[in-house]
């Protein structure tokens, strides 16, 4: 069987420092949930990578994919000792590596262990925005992340993108640095199904949902503005808005309106820590999950709420409609007054508009994972790797001690 290992340095890293997944995150854990029974754990630690017995790598995943308390990331950090005494097996030199999260690609010593160990690199572009947008992003990471990407270019063996519109950003990245693109599988992300939403809303009056950090890009301030102008001229009748997200860089603007506009006191909900059964009862309740972003790579909260029979709102971006059709109401990021008159469409309990999207809902075909791993085992088997489809069924048997002899006690 071939052999995988899943560089987990950034989920991990997340976990130990006690902040939640974002979108990429998840994306990296739906990954380590599909091959967890025969794959091994990878990090990036100290200038050097570390592979994990599979043991302990199984102890790792799960405790990704169930984070414990406060408590149990001190067990994470000994189950990562207990890794980090062994040496690595020769025979993993050559194994199939996925870097699922924009991770250490910048780091030279990164790519002189997987070039040293011959690794056969599969890297995951999530999107190119601080290269295409890096206005919307921390001083530097246009930089940074270009590099990333044409090292991915350079070293990769193959690439996994999220959408056909994040494809033609990596192709037009290559062109400019003369590269090639590697073999690609261009895969839908799945929303996760969510949890049964509570019959009872968390509030009588009607509202709707933004979801995500709260940073530029996201375009939050055009919609604060628009509720300072609702309250102006609904008062009492204002729909609350409910933001669900931390909050991200260069948002002081965000902050500030948050904070000092009498107008959005009590009118405005933030929601930095949201479970995902409130996230599933707050997003059925409202009127519409509202998304105005600039631009996206892809962009999960609205696959989520369209799955979840939710309306929505959003700007009129290439890779919604390459997902979701002609489902939401669109609308450009910068027409603020059309999203105003949107707002007050929806608000309406017997809003036409509403209904109209409701209608239109009943036809949204969610991406799946199935299909989504369909399209990477296809990119895995072009390349020439024996396939992994259902693999897990020998890795089963050699763990109970079924087919052929138990592996020995493996280190790194």
């Amino acid at each position: 069987m071939q052999n995988l290992l899943i560089d987990i340095s950034r989920p991990l890293s997340r976990l130990l420092e006690g902040r939640l997944p974002t979108g990429v995150d998840r994306v990296c854990l739906a990954y380590v949930r599909h091959y967890r029974t025969h794959a091994r754990a990878l990090i990036f630690f100290r200038k050097k990578v570390w592979v994990f017995p599979r043991s302990v790598s199984l102890k790792l995943f799960d405790l990704l994919l169930h984070p414990p308390s406060r408590s149990g990331a001190r067990l994470l950090r000994i189950i990562l000792l207990q890794g980090a005494t062994a040496w690595f097996p020769r025979r993993l030199r050559g194994a199939l590596l996925l870097n699922l999260g924009h991770s250490n690609l910048d780091q030279p010593a990164y790519l002189d262990a997987i070039r040293q160990r011959e690794f056969r690199f599969i890297y995951f572009v999530h999107d190119l925005i601080p290269v295409t947008h890096p206005e919307y992003c921390r001083p530097g990471q246009r930089l940074r992340h270009a590099k990333r990407i044409r090292q991915a270019l350079s070293v990769a063996s193959g690439i996994i993108v999220n959408s056909k519109a994040t494809l033609a950003d990596l192709a037009a990245f290559a062109v400019s640095e003369q590269l090639r693109v590697p073999p690609s599988a261009c895969a839908l992300l799945a929303p996760e199904p969510p949890p049964k939403p509570s019959a009872s809303p968390l509030w009588k009056e009607p509202y709707f949902v933004m979801v995500g950090t709260l940073e530029p890009r996201k375009n939050y301030a055009l919609i604060l503005q628009i509720w300072q102008r609702l309250v102006g001229l609904l008062g009492s009748q204002t729909p609350r808005l409910v933001l669900i997200g931390q909050r991200g860089w260069e948002c002081e603007n965000i902050v500030d309106l948050l904070e000092r506009a009498p107008a959005l006191q009590g009118v405005v909900l933030e929601m930095p820590e949201c479970s995902d059964s409130e996230m599933a009862t707050l997003l059925h309740h409202s009127r519409a999950l509202l998304f105005p972003s600039f631009v996206e790579g892809y962009g999960l909260p609205l696959a989520e709420a369209l799955s979840a029979g939710v309306p929505v709102i959003a700007s009129d971006l290439a890779v919604f409609r390459e997902f979701a059709g002609e489902i939401p109401d669109y609308i450009d990021p910068l027409d603020g007054l059309g999203w105003m008159r949107a707002i007050l469409d929806f608000v309406a309990p017997d809003s036409p508009r509403r209904a109209a999207q409701c209608v239109r809902l009943r036809s949204f075909a969610a991406p799946t994972w199935d299909a989504h791993f369909e399209s990477v085992e296809n990119l895995l088997e072009e390349l020439g790797h024996v396939p992994l489809r259902g693999s897990h069924l020998v890795v089963e048997k050699r763990l109970q001690g079924g087919e052929g002899s138990a592996e020995p006690r493996e280190f790194f």
